[in-house]
């Protein structure tokens, strides 16, 4: 039976007894730190935390040093020697070996048979070590190691501890794959090394002659590799990726990060196009206390395909402007995007430089704007660069949009008082709002700064300028089960153009009034649905609007669409967004909703809602290209949600022809989603509306192969089914009427445990005719790097809740391993 024994004084010159514990340094430094005096006592005071909070590097030098063994000989302020079973211990370090010793005069220990030392969560195994506990320096031969900020593991021949954040390892090979307990490590991956020194105060590692190995096959050698520790920022060469393209050719990046300072970095991205020529890419990003933002640019020199030089850049700047008094809550923004030519959205789809370029608009905008209690304020410049896009209105072609008009500038006010009227006033409770704005369109192409792109990008329409106003005045009256809500708008517009319009005037003034009359009831019963108990409701709800009769043919559509035509959309007075276009109406909406509501937790089980829309008389006011709506109802709305338990959900929506006894158009989806890294989707899409009709069906998934044979285990929150997981992921959307694919995603994932690979095919169509194809390959080395192309960006944006297998999660804390 083992015994043990502390004391804090000299000891005899030889303690033997079964078992021995002898404590080598008093507290009284540390008590005198911590403030025992009585008049330290009162000034402490205690604050919460909510991690464990390390001691710092001086004080952990007077904590007491603790050995333990079989048998201990020596004295305490001389030379200690432990021998079976040696155990010693200090705040941050537990040492374990079959033979220890320790020399006070210099603090050094000296262990042999087994020796294990566990530090700050890291783990080193060898055979002998020689280590000062005060300044960590020593050597151990023969070494396994294990690091609990990275999960790596490894072995090296000698590991010379220089101090307490820094080390040298000498014929290293490092890896996340686990060590067997018995047999000999050979992991799928490796980095091998002649020397590796590693530097945990700056969290980097650099190795000389180092290589990298995948199954025994090198992958990469370099005579010097950097590389990170943890997540911290640091500069250098980031993981190179590949790309194959129909178009471009092979695509090569080779990343450089520069980490300029805590809050400012920037990154070159040079890509080398094998068909086109070499792009050269940068960003910077900075953030102080009251701005922040990031500068995109890319710039190719004589594109081989298409005989030009191609460039990009984007600007994004957002800043608070405290010292401005008279402009309360001021700040600017500023949103620059541009490209060389109208093709670049074409030869460039996956560009990092300009966001969302594929959408083909790209806002160039500069803004000021603040607020205060009741009321805000903005001041906009902006300017749209639209690529490919039609020279009018109605010369708009199969692969052509119509731009935008600039607004060079605009300033708006919006004034929205808390409250209006008293409690003993017949105004009491009505609610008013006031908005004004005045803003110069423009189309015409006139150089400025920004410009440097071939004119004629943008159509040319009749300029002018706009001056608006619109009050609102509304009252809600309500109570459970009831509500009514009266409105009046007032919408005045003046405008003043610089050419005629076709009855020769310049300026035209329309002031239009919109009266509202919203209502609705709700209705609760309790009932079953199946064994569940629900709760159910009936909400009838109605909207009675009019507004008079004002010719608006002639005025040019700045800023007006036409809402979708939807359940949330069709109880709005107008039917159109924006300020040019006031439709003549005295229409009455109605529509019906029940939902089902669980009785315990209140979740909604089921919603489904149907409304229409009745045209007292013919609706005069219409967009360009748009026929008048004739008197009558309008098409039937029908929308339905369910959600039986916490794995299904469904979801549809069907607009109804009462007159033609068609659908319009037909919306239904479904998702199955059972746990992590189980998701599948289904949509149908039937759209009647538009001149080119459309009929897709669309499909979405990530689930693990072996689960279609019952057979994959389950999965923990965060983490993926385990090691040697197949996994099938895509998105395919397919035109029923074409009979042929039209987008395409798909591919598999391999997760090793310690590495993972991914095969994604994506086809993305860009018109009728063409269509931008590349394969995507990626080898990660889990904790460590990233190899080939980078398919995940692809899988995030096509399959909706898809999960990275590698969830990125805090660094394991060093407590939750202690002995």
């Amino acid at each position: 039976m083992r015994q043990t024994v502390c004391a804090s004084s000299p000891s005899p010159r030889q303690l033997s007894p079964a078992g021995a514990r002898l404590r080598l340094r008093p507290l009284a430094g540390l008590l005198a730190l911590l403030g025992t005096a009585p008049a330290l006592a009162q000034t402490l005071v205690l604050q919460p935390s909510l991690v464990l909070q390390e001691i710092p590097s001086a004080l952990r030098r007077q904590l007491p040093v603790t050995v333990e063994g079989e048998r201990i000989e020596g004295r305490t302020d001389e030379r200690v020697e432990v021998f079976g079973q040696a155990v010693l211990r200090r705040h941050d370090l537990v040492l374990r070996a079959e033979r220890l010793s320790h020399t006070s005069a210099d603090d050094t220990a000296v262990a042999e048979g087994q020796v294990r030392i566990l530090r700050l969560g890291d783990l080193y195994e060898g055979q002998r070590l020689q280590l000062k506990l005060d300044t960590f320096e020593g050597r151990f031969d023969e070494v396994r190691f294990e690091l609990a900020r990275t999960g790596g593991r490894g072995q090296a021949e000698r590991v010379d501890f220089l101090d307490e954040q820094r080390s040298v390892a000498h014929q290293v090979r490092y890896s996340t794959c686990p060590r067997p307990p018995t047999q000999p490590w050979r992991p799928d991956w490796a980095l091998t090394a002649e020397e590796v020194h590693f530097d945990l105060e700056t969290d980097t590692g650099q190795a000389r002659a180092a290589r990298l190995e995948f199954q025994g096959v090198p992958l990469l050698a370099a005579p010097w590799l950097s590389f990170p520790l943890s997540d911290a920022r640091k500069s250098g060469v980031l993981p190179p990726t590949l790309n194959l393209d129909n178009k471009s050719g092979l695509e090569t990046t080779v990343p450089y990060y520069f980490n300029l300072a805590p809050n400012r970095d920037a990154t070159l991205y040079p890509t080398l196009m094998t068909r086109r020529g070499l792009d050269l890419g940068g960003e910077y990003r900075y953030l102080e206390p009251t701005y922040g933002g990031q500068l995109r640019a890319a710039y190719m020199a004589s594109d081989r395909l298409r005989q030009r030089d191609r460039w990009a850049y984007a600007v994004q700047h957002q800043q608070a402007l405290p010292g401005l008094d008279w402009l309360p809550g001021a700040g600017l923004r500023i949103h620059l995007n541009r490209v060389s030519d109208d093709d670049y959205w074409r030869d460039f789809p996956r560009t990092s430089i300009i966001t969302h370029v594929a959408q083909r608009l790209l806002a160039n905008e500069v803004a000021l704007s603040g607020g205060w209690d009741e009321g805000s304020y903005s001041l906009l410049a902006q300017r749209w660069q639209t690529l490919g896009a039609a020279a009018s209105l109605g010369s708009v072609g199969p692969e052509q949009i119509v731009a935008p008009y600039d607004r060079w500038p605009s300033l708006a006010l919006r004034w929205r008082p808390q409250a209006w009227g008293g409690t003993e006033m017949p105004w009491d409770g009505w609610r008013l709002s006031v908005d004004a704005e005045l803003t110069q369109f423009r189309t015409a192409r006139r150089p400025t700064v920004w410009d440097g792109v071939s004119a004629g990008d943008q159509r040319t329409d009749l300029d002018g300028t706009r001056g608006l106003g619109v009050l609102r005045l509304q009252r809600r009256w309500e109570a459970p089960g009831w509500y009514v809500q009266p409105s009046l708008q007032w919408h005045g517009r003046h405008y003043q153009f610089e050419q005629a319009l076709g009855d020769g005037r310049r300026s035209v003034s329309l002031a239009l009034p919109t009266l509202a009359l919203e209502g609705g009831l709700v209705f609760e019963r309790e009932t079953r649905w199946g064994e569940r108990a629900v709760v159910q409701t009936l909400e009838p709800r109605v909207l009675l609007a009019a507004t008079p009769y004002r010719d608006q043919r002639l005025l040019p559509v700045y800023d007006a669409a036409a809402f979708d035509f939807n359940l949330a959309t069709i109880f709005a007075p107008n039917p159109y967004a924006g300020h040019d276009r006031i439709a003549d109406a005295r229409a009455l909406t109605y529509g019906l909703t029940t939902r089902l509501y669980a009785a315990d937790s209140g979740a909604e089980l089921a919603t489904l809602g149907v409304a229409q829309r009745l045209r007292l008389r013919e609706q005069r006011v219409t967009l360009p290209n748009e026929a008048a709506l004739t008197s009558g109802r309008s098409d039937i709305l029908i929308g339905a949600a369910l959600q039986p338990d916490r794995f299904w959900s469904f979801q549809g929506t069907w607009q109804f022809n009462t007159t033609q006894r068609t659908s319009v158009r037909t919306l239904l989806s479904a998702r199955y989603q059972p746990g992590p890294y189980r998701v599948f989707s289904a949509a149908y899409r039937n759209n009647e509306t538009t001149v080119a009709r459309s009929r897709l069906l669309d499909l979405a998934w990530q689930w693990p192969l072996a689960a279609l044979g019952g057979s994959a285990p389950a999965a923990l929150p965060g983490q993926a089914l385990g090691p040697g997981q197949w996994y099938g992921v895509g998105r395919l959307n397919y035109s029923l009427l074409e009979r042929r694919v039209v987008d395409l995603v798909a591919g598999f994932e391999y997760d090793a445990g310690c590495w993972i690979a991914r095969v994604v095919l994506e086809r993305l169509q860009q018109s009728r005719s063409s269509a931008n194809q590349r394969i995507l390959l990626q080898l990660e080395f889990a904790g460590f790097s990233r190899l080939g192309s980078n398919p995940l960006q692809a899988l995030r944006q096509h399959i909706p809740r898809y999960q990275y297998l590698r969830e990125d999660v805090n660094p394991p804390s060093r407590f939750q391993r202690y002995e």
